[in-house]
């Protein structure tokens, strides 16, 4: 045969080699399109799923549920997202004029609350407000500065105590000037709330503002 002859042969040889890649190619592609996704080699890392990934960390968050009592508890820390996350609870004495004792003036206490035990109500009873106090410093490093800074209505306020994790919700935050008081602050009657207070307004020296404000709080869950 002549040599033009071997390259036509080469070349339909060739050809046909193509076509059949071809055809091995596009039936991959068919595959792929009804859902049989090939075969993957075995060293191949399959990447989690981001859905699964979203439901893990969503569920590693999940906020504990909230308890409810038949009786007080004394509260041993309270909890108020974006203001504090394990303030401890102090109980100190009323002084001589009967007014509820607050938190001692030392860097420690200016991260505490003060529960004032003689009003006599404890979180998770029947009724009566609860009455619990904290420092606002000059500075504005204390905890009564960051609740004035960031505690609204409708925010969360959670006690510990007893071992049990109680709930509030803010219902209302009233400021008044330090003259006035609010009678109302006190009130053993009525549905069971926390109110707290914390002193607010312009500081004039030592211990002395011109206002006070307070949050009441009712329970939720």
């Amino acid at each position: 045969m002549s040599e033009g002859g071997s390259s036509v042969r080469r070349v339909g040889v060739l050809t046909a080699i193509v076509l059949v890649a071809a055809l091995l190619v596009g039936g991959a592609v068919w595959v792929r399109r009804d859902g049989d996704a090939p075969r993957r080699p075995p060293s191949a890392a399959v990447a989690p799923a981001p859905a699964l990934r979203l439901a893990r960390d969503t569920t590693l968050v999940a906020r504990p549920a909230c308890d409810s009592v038949t009786h007080g508890v004394a509260p041993s820390s309270i909890r108020i997202p974006g203001v504090t996350r394990d303030a401890g609870v102090v109980t100190p004495p009323r002084d001589a004029d009967d007014v509820p004792g607050v938190p001692p003036l030392t860097t420690a206490g200016k991260e505490l609350f003060a529960w004032d035990t003689a009003q006599g109500t404890r979180p998770g009873g029947a009724h009566g407000n609860v009455l619990l106090a904290a420092h606002t410093w000059p500075d504005g490093s204390a905890l009564g500065n960051r609740m004035l800074a960031h505690l609204h209505e409708h925010d969360r306020v959670v006690v510990n105590g007893g071992g049990h994790r109680l709930c509030y919700r803010v219902t209302e935050r009233v400021e008044v000037l330090a003259a006035d008081g609010l009678p109302r602050y006190y009130a053993k009657a009525g549905p069971p709330r926390l109110a707290i207070l914390a002193c607010s307004g312009t500081r004039l020296g030592p211990g002395v503002w011109t206002k006070r404000t307070v949050w009441f709080a009712s329970p939720a869950v």
